[in-house]
């Protein structure tokens, strides 16, 4: 009886300011570890929780020299998961600003997005018929200022003609990346940080890790051309998928800045279908 009137007594005490706490810290926990999930620190994460677990059960067993050796793998593992999973962390605090504040995007207006995405793509199938290497990254909700300057500023209309001249083999902005924002070309010859991703393809270059790179610490959409294959890939949040062709292209990249502009929750999952089903065509 003693346990039924503590429950109850703490239902009556229950205010609607502890429900809203309840449900806020909820919140935070559940995207914290969606956030988390499928990555490297989902797997630390987990070990973590097994200390925690272990330290009353080996205090409880007197086990002395374990909960000590426990106690402080704790403290220092709690320090080195923030220097480890440094890219993690600041990749889920992109995510919130992303999610919180949303600028007007001029990928918003559907007939010019399509306008500048047909120029992008005729210029990428120009570029892989001649095994021109090539990496256009598209700007999306996550700024790429420091990125565009390490390059060259350009602030130039987009179209294929000049997008297929900036790439062309020995000249001075042809080994770098270039930066669609918004309907311009805002800089070439930029540099792109590597993924650290030890799985991916050996066969891939340097142009594709940096692919990768800059899509697992962005939203870009970034597109590549093989110059020794002419293949034709694309990754998005850390994903690479290979083998486009020109009209395929434009419709993953479309699918993609459409459900972004929608704001729906979905969004990831669907960008994760549309690419796994153009992989595999």
């Amino acid at each position: 009886m003693d346990v039924i009137n503590v429950i109850i007594n703490t239902v009556q005490n229950i205010s609607i300011t502890s429900i809203l706490d309840i449900i806020v810290v909820s919140y935070i926990f559940y995207k914290i570890y969606m956030l988390m999930n499928e990555t490297r620190a989902e797997q630390l994460l987990k070990g973590i929780l097994l200390i925690i677990l272990l330290i009353p059960i080996s205090s409880l067993l007197h086990l002395t020299t374990l909960n000590w050796i426990l106690n402080k793998t704790l403290t220092i593992g709690v320090l080195s998961f923030v220097i480890i999973f440094q890219p993690e962390i600041r990749k889920a605090l992109e995510h919130i600003g992303r999610s919180a504040f949303t600028d007007k995007h001029i990928f918003e207006d559907e007939e010019k997005a399509d306008k500048i995405i047909t120029e992008i793509v005729n210029a990428v199938e120009n570029l892989s018929k001649s095994r021109t290497g090539a990496l256009i990254v598209i700007e999306q909700a996550t700024g790429l200022g420091d990125v565009i300057a390490t390059g060259n500023h350009l602030d130039s209309a987009i179209s294929a003609a000049l997008l297929e001249n900036i790439f062309v083999v020995n000249t001075p902005l042809h080994d770098g990346a270039t930066i669609i924002r918004n309907d311009r070309i805002a800089a070439a010859g930029c540099f792109l940080p590597l993924t650290n991703n030890n799985d991916i393809n050996k066969q891939l270059g340097t142009r594709h890790r940096a692919a990768i790179g800059i899509s697992e610490i962005s939203d870009a959409l970034t597109i590549v051309v093989s110059e020794e294959t002419g293949i034709i890939s694309l990754a998005v949040s850390g994903n690479l998928t290979r083998y486009y062709t020109k009209d395929k292209l434009k419709d993953v990249l479309i699918k993609i800045i459409e459900s972004r502009n929608s704001k729906k929750e979905t969004y990831k999952e669907k960008v994760k279908s549309w690419l796994r089903k153009a992989d595999n065509n």
